[in-house]
């Protein structure tokens, strides 16, 4: 459909002209949920039911949409598609569920207007990524390098979401210890970086691009970076102010070695 080319053009574009404000704005200012979480942001709803609410759209969504795609009985469509499939899972359902096991984490809430814009942008993005690997992606079968993308983006993917599983399990697992409170977290990728969660989820969507090889995926890993990396920049300031001394100065904020 015509009008649908037209939406999926004008929603491509609109994920790469947030790309820099959403980075502008993260720098300066910290979006006010977890270690930051502060007043004067609204009502507020319990961590769990925020996240299983913004994150929703992109496993119903996508689930909606995909059916329609012109590629939608090609195997290669399905293949494409489950390691997104399988991220959101864990971060729609799965997190949530650990997140609400936790009895000694701060009672802080999570503000809905965050949770609102968070709730759109799933929107557009699940939109799009649904609609580009389910009906626009029309090279399944002339692209000779398909699998060779395939698998090297795939690698790539699964390093990522394994760090970033395992590092929120890590994060998770210091709010049940003793009062639930904030600890300098330890051990592995942590000795690198302050938010190494952060790094795998930006490896993840690396690895999701190569797989892809779109303007879609790209513009989504931008996005991620934009959104993840002056986020991580200000965890690391937050550490050093609380812990001080505690905190391993040389510890950097997201990527190992380099920033």
């Amino acid at each position: 459909m015509e009008s649908d080319h037209t939406l999926f053009q004008y929603s491509l574009l609109g994920l790469y002209l947030i790309v820099l404000p959403t980075w502008i704005s993260l720098y300066f200012l910290q979006a006010p949920y977890g270690k930051h979480n502060r007043v004067g942001w609204g009502p507020t709803v319990s961590p769990p039911l925020a996240w299983f609410f913004m994150e929703s759209p992109t496993l119903w969504l996508t689930l909606l949409l995909f059916p329609y795609g012109q590629q939608f009985s090609n195997p290669k469509s399905f293949l494409l598609i489950s390691p997104y499939l399988l991220h959101y899972f864990n971060r729609t359902v799965l997190y949530p569920l650990r997140l609400s096991r936790n009895k000694n984490a701060p009672s802080k809430g999570f503000p809905v207007s965050i949770a609102l814009m968070a709730f759109g942008f799933n929107l557009l993005n699940a939109y799009l990524q649904a609609r580009c690997v389910s009906h626009y992606k029309d090279d399944y079968e002339r692209d000779e390098f398909f699998w060779w993308k395939f698998l090297c983006g795939l690698l790539i993917f699964v390093v990522g979401m394994r760090l970033n599983v395992w590092a929120d399990e890590v994060l998770v697992g210091l709010k049940k210890q003793g009062d639930g409170g904030y600890k300098v977290p330890r051990g592995g990728l942590f000795e690198l970086v302050t938010c190494p969660n952060y790094f795998g989820e930006i490896l993840e969507w690396f690895g999701w691009a190569v797989m892809t090889w779109s303007w879609v995926g790209f513009g989504f890993f931008l996005y991620t970076c934009a959104n993840l990396v002056p986020r991580a920049r200000a965890s690391r300031h937050w550490y050093l102010e609380k812990f001080k001394d505690e905190f391993p100065s040389d510890r950097k904020a997201v990527i190992p070695f380099l920033y």
